[in-house]
């Protein structure tokens, strides 16, 4: 089966829920960009696709950075004088801001005050703090509570460690027809924030389940990396083979009820950026397509000026633009299976394209071929005609040239992609195309 053919057939309402279900398992886990929990997730991906769990060593040399240390976390809380638990890890894990040093100590409220963060505009949520560079500690609560927090002596306790270990990153590869390759990068390091990022978890596993099934003709590399430092980490040790890789999309922010954004890799006019821009203009829904900038997720990595590849970002709402962002609201009522499905609907038809996107060679281009004779007048592709069919058709030959590939004459034409791949496929089979090669 190619990619089309499970595009035409998936039920997308299973795929949805079959994410959402994935979410759930994933969820409760306090990962970092460091530790035992990016490593459970990574386990629990590894039911859906065979991954290979690299570990990279603390004071490895990548490029400007230096992988840190490992960081690990099992309870952490504020207690009042009466020994009841004020913030609590155990509750939410966001309690807890990302990789804060052990702490033992007993202090009074002002003390303890310049260790706290809230949202006072959002006063019911816990927002997300992380202190990755910079040796720290703090609780995150919300701000109803915090305003709640009497005068007291409090004692305050993070059992955790920081110290030499590894950087784990989680990567599969799904051998196609040729060594070009596209690349999916999926940032697994944050806590309990269902849409930023563990729905691109659960969207890049089960694509990863389905090509693996798949006859392709690209060859598929699928990253579960922590943000910034794993895409960093994995370009300094995979150089040599990065010019392999001809199309790319980082996966995030993939769950909410948004409409769907592709910001554009740094050349800006690249084939994944063509292909994902022709299948949100002819999704039917809203969309928003933004140009490049060096600041988001890891495309800012894999664009950088020493590489330079053509790797785009599909997702809803962009990271920031939702209140929700960074907060316990990002959670299982933000993110919706139909939501899901529609995001992973998406990326397969930019698969699918990118898949396709052949050039072909018109076998009779002196003046129109007779399509009547051929039978390409009353069926395309087993579809009764119509007017779009024929026209589809009639570019498809006009621009066989060996010069314009399907996607161009998608967009020169106004129709989509799946109706000049169809009829190219149709005037194959008549002997009125034959195929370039790659």
């Amino acid at each position: 089966m190619e990619i089309h053919e499970l595009k035409m057939s998936i039920d997308l309402n299973m795929a949805g829920q079959e994410m959402n279900k994935l979410i759930h398992k994933l969820y409760p886990i306090c990962r970092s960009i460091t530790g035992n929990g990016f490593r459970q997730t990574l386990r629990i991906v590894r039911e859906y696709i065979p991954l290979t769990m690299h570990e990279i060593p603390t004071g490895t040399r990548v490029f400007d950075w230096t992988v840190p240390k490992e960081w690990n976390i099992n309870d952490a809380y504020v207690k009042d004088s009466k020994g009841e638990r004020k913030i609590n890890f155990r509750e939410s894990n966001l309690h807890v801001m990302g990789y804060s040093v052990p702490v033992q100590s007993r202090m009074s409220l002002s003390e303890l005050k310049k260790h706290l963060h809230t949202l006072p505009d959002h006063p019911d949520w816990i927002p997300y703090r992380t202190s990755y560079y910079k040796e720290d500690w703090g609780f995150c609560l919300s701000h109803n509570k915090f305003r709640n927090l009497k005068e007291d002596t409090y004692e305050v306790f993070i059992d955790s460690t920081l110290e030499d270990g590894y950087l784990t990153y989680g990567e599969y590869f799904v051998k196609g027809q040729t060594t070009q390759e596209i690349l999916l990068s999926c940032h697994a390091c944050h806590p309990s924030l269902c849409n930023d990022n563990v729905a691109g978890i659960a969207l890049t596993s089960l694509l990863g389940k389905y090509l693996s099934a798949l006859s392709l003709r690209y060859s598929y590399r699928i990253l579960f990396i922590p943000g910034t430092i794993g895409s960093i980490t994995w370009l300094s040790l995979n150089e040599a083979i990065v010019s392999n890789i001809k199309h790319g999309l980082v996966v995030t922010c993939v769950g909410d009820p948004g409409m769907a954004t592709y910001k554009r890799s740094r050349i800006g006019n690249a084939e994944i950026d063509i292909a994902a821009e022709h299948v949100l203009k002819h999704s039917g829904n809203s969309y928003k397509v933004v140009g490049f900038s060096p600041y988001g997720y890891d495309e800012r990595q894999y664009c950088s000026p020493g590489f330079n590849l053509p790797v785009g970002c599909l997702q809803r709402t962009p990271h920031g633009e939702y209140p929700e962002y960074h907060t316990s609201a990002d959670n299982f009522d933000f993110v919706k299976p139909e939501y899901l499905a529609d995001s992973f609907s998406k990326y397969l038809s930019v698969l699918n394209i990118l898949e396709n996107n052949k050039s072909y060679l018109n076998t009779n281009p002196k003046c129109e071929p007779q399509l009547g004779k051929r039978g390409l007048y009353t069926t395309t592709g087993g579809k009764s005609h119509t007017v779009a069919d024929q026209m589809a058709l009639l570019w498809t030959l006009n621009l066989s040239d060996g010069r314009h590939t399907l996607l161009d004459i998608a967009k020169k034409s106004e129709i989509c992609f799946d109706k000049i791949h169809e009829a190219s496929r149709s005037l194959l089979k008549t002997g009125l195309l034959e195929e370039q090669g790659l």
